[in-house]
């Protein structure tokens, strides 16, 4: 599939949620398999950033959205690859919807350690492996973020960022306007970001070029 036409280099959310509907409407690539290949791309880019890391160990910060089952697919595939995977979910895994749920109940069975960010206990658990982990994949938010992060997800982007571990976003670093390069409340500051299909408008202003890192524009269709 050319992922180029009708489209602009740099794509806004409403161009990027419109050529996914194509792809998903249009020639009929089921949703899941677009989350396939996204959190595949997104453990392959992992996967990379590790090879001269003698630390495996592995957080994955996910949400309730579909951002949220990317990471959880990511997870898979790096405990796949023999990685010591955490997921730590920051959403009531009862209201995760469609894809993400499947994803989510897959890593259940898989017996991935899964972490629910529900109180203070968790929390340090959280901080823990974060100060010993080689690196957290970034999978809170996603392109469609567009009001500010508070309370649990604002104080865990503070937690990554002050941890100065090696960060890799899935599509967004979490907090960022995707459109706008704005910060909403606050923002992950990624080593590395995954974007799919297209960079985004936001990436290359205001915060953007800062938050993003080196960029990887993977292509799921």
């Amino acid at each position: 599939m050319n992922a180029s036409a009708g489209l602009a280099k740099y794509v806004t959310v409403k161009q990027m949620r419109a050529f996914e509907r194509r792809a998903i409407d249009g020639l009929g690539i089921p949703a899941k398999i677009l989350m396939e290949n996204a959190g595949s791309a997104a453990a392959a880019a992992a996967a990379d950033l590790l090879k001269k890391s003698a630390n495996k160990k592995v957080i994955c910060l996910c949400g309730g959205g579909n951002n949220g089952g990317d990471g959880f697919v990511c997870a898979r595939h790096l405990t796949g690859r023999g990685f010591a995977v955490t997921v730590f979910l920051a959403a009531d895994p009862a209201l995760l919807k469609g894809c993400a749920a499947l994803n989510f109940n897959i890593l259940r069975k898989m017996r991935v350690r899964i972490v629910l960010l529900k109180d203070a206990k968790d929390m340090e658990v959280f901080k823990v492996r974060l100060k010993n982990s080689g690196l957290v994949v970034d999978a809170l938010f996603g392109i469609g973020l567009n009001s500010p992060v508070r309370e649990l997800p604002g104080r865990l982007i503070g937690l990554v960022n002050g941890a100065r571990r090696p960060v890799l976003s899935i599509d967004v670093p979490s907090g960022l306007d995707a459109d706008s390069g704005r910060v909403l409340g606050g923002c992950i500051k990624a080593h590395t970001t995954v974007t799919f299909a297209y960079p985004k408008t936001g990436f290359r202003k205001n915060h953007g070029p800062r938050a993003v890192g080196r960029l990887i524009v993977a292509d799921i269709f």
